[in-house]
């Protein structure tokens, strides 16, 4: 079997299979044709690649809304969310969501967390001693370290209520 790169040839190979004898039954395809490939790559490269009705890239911010509509109702069941967007694959989507989504949410949350706590302080962003740790930090951060800014924060909070006291 072969693995990695699709060559022009291969690819030319199995359209010309499918456009004769449909898509399906994708064991086949390598026995018929003589593509070192097995079923599930012939199958995988036909329906996120070859077929003549996918669309690629620029995804408009109306479909980026009913990806994010849709991924909150079904979670990541990105078949049925592709079916919503004729031409997109799964794994289109899936790597949209990825990539650009997921981390715009992310940051838009942190952004949104330091501007509530600034506010709630009443203190300007910067130069600020007061940290808020979201959900997200605490998934990717190691719990060591959370123990470690949770003693700088109160360490820091401490000082400065010592400075107050001392300027009175």
């Amino acid at each position: 079997m072969n693995t990695g790169a699709w060559t022009t040839q291969e690819d030319n190979i199995l359209v010309d299979y499918v456009e004769t004898h449909g898509e399906g039954k994708w064991s086949k395809v390598s026995k018929e044709t003589g593509l070192k490939r097995c079923g599930k790559s012939c199958r995988v490269r036909w329906l996120n690649y070859l077929r003549s009705n996918i669309k690629r890239g620029n995804i408009s911010p109306e479909d980026e809304d009913l990806i994010m509509r849709l991924h909150k109702l079904l979670g990541n069941r990105w078949s049925l969310i592709s079916r919503r967007l004729p031409g997109r694959t799964d794994t289109e989507i899936k790597n949209h969501w990825n990539t650009v989504i997921r981390r715009r949410k992310i940051i838009n949350s942190k952004k949104q967390c330091i501007s509530e706590n600034n506010k709630r302080n009443n203190k300007p962003s910067v130069g600020s001693s007061h940290l808020l740790l979201t959900d997200s930090d605490a998934v990717h951060t190691n719990p060591a370290r959370i123990m470690k800014v949770g003693k700088a924060v109160h360490q820091q909070s401490h000082n400065d209520e010592n400075l107050e006291t001392d300027v009175d």
